[in-house]
């Protein structure tokens, strides 16, 4: 049986690695979800940066600090997450000098001072992660007379982050 804090790690692992996530603001639908880039600066816990656009719709909606929620799927789609947080713009220069990288700054011409750079802060509260057992697995327990449901069961974590 798979325990919270070991599918924590494999969450905050496997979204070092993979990065992108859909971030969006709760509440009447002025921030839908959409596709961003998550950056961290740990191994484990947040809070997760993102680079984008003053322009965009997010940024627009996010007049201050608001409840966001993201969801992410691992690279092999092992592993699922619905993170619950809050979203606030910020402009700690720091931070964009030690997060900015090439794939960022093909985004802005104007490098770390184009006047349309957004550095957005999600810190991440709470979450449920789903491991993915495979449908084949599931088949075969099904087969065997186990019961498949079990299974998923122990492979699900709701952990305060």
């Amino acid at each position: 049986m798979a325990e919270d804090a070991e599918i924590t790690r494999k969450f905050w692992s496997e979204l070092k690695s993979e990065r992108t996530l859909m971030l969006g603001l709760g509440g009447n639908g002025e921030g839908a979800l959409r596709p961003m880039t998550a950056l961290m600066e740990g191994e484990e816990g947040g809070p997760l940066w993102v680079f984008t656009a003053r322009d965009t719709d997010l940024v627009q909606a996010l007049e201050a600090p608001r409840e966001a929620i993201a969801t992410f799927t691992g690279r092999g789609h092992d592993l699922f997450a619905s993170i619950a947080g809050r979203l606030a713009g910020d402009t700690d220069r720091a931070v964009v000098d030690r997060l900015w990288n090439p794939y960022v700054a093909a985004w802005f011409d104007g490098g770390k001072d184009d006047p349309r750079l957004a550095l957005l802060r999600f810190d991440p509260e709470s979450a449920k992660i789903w491991l993915n057992a495979t449908p084949l697995g599931a088949a075969i327990q099904w087969l065997t007379g186990a019961d498949p449901k079990q299974t998923y069961k122990e492979k699900v974590a709701e952990v305060t982050l």
